[in-house]
């Protein structure tokens, strides 16, 4: 049985947002061919995810001179264990399905502070002589990313930075399996915009399926 996590960033749920509504059937589909993995919904909007601050970084300062943890201040044991947390539930996940919009050409800012949250030295990667090496190597994530222009190609595709940005995560990170689904361009052409969304629900299918 394998481990899924469902990490969505949008305060909006699938009928009113274009990647919600696709990462919906996505993960119905993957359910409905997988019936025995476990999925764990993470709404990044309604989970505590505590941003690098200075309360965390004051904390590992302490814990790398030698500090015991109990003798941290309370705000940074707090921060710092759920930091814990989440990067631990993210190991012992076996796949990832990160659902986003595009919010100025990139991903909304509680999606930053999840990634900052996993990118965990000695964890999901660690730093080697020749360099940074990830540790995901047996784990697989695709990305659902909506958005109101075209930015996979054109004139716009160098202005795209959260598809991209997530994409170099991985790969820093060791995942060697990382897919896109894109839901663009409804806004450019809003008369295609069901035609777009019901492309993408199939693509998102097909996917899942195999995924």
């Amino acid at each position: 049985m394998a481990t899924v996590l469902y990490i969505t960033a949008n305060p909006n749920d699938h009928q009113a947002s274009y990647s919600m509504a696709v990462g919906k059937e996505f993960i119905e589909t993957y359910r409905e061919t997988n019936p025995g993995d476990e999925v764990i919904h993470i709404d990044l909007f309604k989970t505590n995810v505590p941003q690098i601050d200075g309360d965390v970084l004051s904390g590992w300062g302490k814990l790398g001179a030698g500090t015991e943890f109990s003798a941290l201040t309370a705000d940074e044991q707090a921060k710092i264990a759920r930091l814990g947390e989440i990067v631990d539930q993210y190991i012992s996940a076996d796949k990832y399905v990160y659902v986003s919009p595009m919010w100025n050409f990139s991903f909304p800012p509680v999606m930053k502070a999840y990634i900052d949250a996993i990118c965990a030295a000695g964890k999901t990667f660690k730093y080697t002589a020749e360099g940074p090496v990830g540790l995901l190597n047996n784990k697989k994530a695709v990305h659902i990313q909506a958005s109101g222009g075209v930015y996979t190609e054109g004139p716009a595709v160098g202005f795209e930075s959260g598809h991209s940005y997530l994409k170099k995560i991985m790969m820093f990170t060791g995942v060697p399996s990382f897919e896109g689904i894109f839901v663009e361009g409804m806004a450019a052409a809003p008369d295609k915009a069901a035609e777009i969304k019901a492309n993408a629900i199939v693509k998102a299918k097909e996917v899942a399926k195999q995924f």
